[in-house]
């Protein structure tokens, strides 16, 4: 359509004052050369799941369902996929709670970890290995992520850290222990914890204790000074992680020593 020539001045200074008034409403130019000292990256924490599908399913579910997470480790070809931007959040940890930080999706970073998960075998449930390249793979990404938001070692997680009553994952097989080697996570020295055992072995603390040494390492627990079901779910997930090869929820004297070393100040410095 040809416009009018009577209508173009019209035209022309409704434009230049459209122009005028956008000018008008963009905001000043931003100084940035004062820099707060007291300042940390928003992400303090990194999440580690399994995906309990395979990889296209995975895939599927992490970009087109209403669960997220930022990364994707494949198993086969070992591939890392970023589908959630590191300043975005992702939903992968649902209702979660960490040293007193509850709701995670907003403060961390997920990586999902391609793995069948758990399955019911001849004695029970058990679950599925992971492939030594695709765990090269999740420390390497590991070690850039903490690199570039300096994330405490101790706020690198399993979904079973942060959510012990709904969550088993990443589940016993995986190798936290490699991580420990990588200098990601601490990790209890063995020798002091079967020194510790030892005297446990003689003299186990009540129920009380085991919770609020559960709740001082970093779940969330209410102290009842009994073996109820939340607590036997909170023992677990710690067993699960550092003695893998019992995990029964059961408040015994290899437990105590771990947690006795896991939450002494002076092992956390030497750790």
């Amino acid at each position: 359509m040809t416009t009018p020539p009577a209508a173009k001045p019209a035209l022309l200074w409704i434009l230049a004052t459209s122009l005028s008034l956008l000018v008008s409403c963009a905001p000043a130019p931003y100084i940035t050369n004062h820099q707060a000292r007291s300042q940390e990256s928003r992400v303090q924490a990194v999440v580690l799941h399994f995906t309990r599908e395979d990889f296209s399913s995975s895939l599927k579910t992490l970009t087109e369902g209403e669960v997220s997470s930022h990364y994707l480790v494949r198993d086969e070809p070992v591939e890392i996929y970023q589908l959630v931007d590191e300043s975005q959040r992702a939903y992968h940890a649902g209702i979660s709670s960490w040293r007193g930080r509850t709701f995670l999706n907003a403060s961390s970073i997920g990586i999902e970890i391609v793995n069948a998960g758990d399955y019911v075998g001849v004695d029970g449930v058990a679950y599925h290995d992971y492939p030594g390249p695709q765990v090269d793979a999740v420390i390497a990404l590991l070690k850039d992520i903490v690199a570039r938001h300096t994330i405490r070692p101790e706020f690198i997680l399993g979904h079973s850290d942060i959510a012990p009553h709904r969550k088993t994952d990443p589940g016993p097989k995986f190798p936290w222990t490699r991580l420990a080697d990588a200098g990601l996570i601490p990790w209890p020295d063995r020798a002091v914890v079967a020194a510790r055992q030892e005297v446990y072995q003689d003299s186990l603390p009540d129920l009380l204790w085991f919770q609020n040494k559960l709740i001082e390492h970093g779940f969330t627990l209410t102290p009842t000074g009994e073996l109820d079901k939340k607590t036997r779910e909170v023992l677990a997930a710690l067993q699960m992680k550092y003695r893998p090869e019992r995990y029964d929820g059961q408040a015994d004297a290899e437990t105590a020593a771990l947690l006795d070393v896991l939450t002494s100040s002076q092992a956390n410095k030497e750790m």
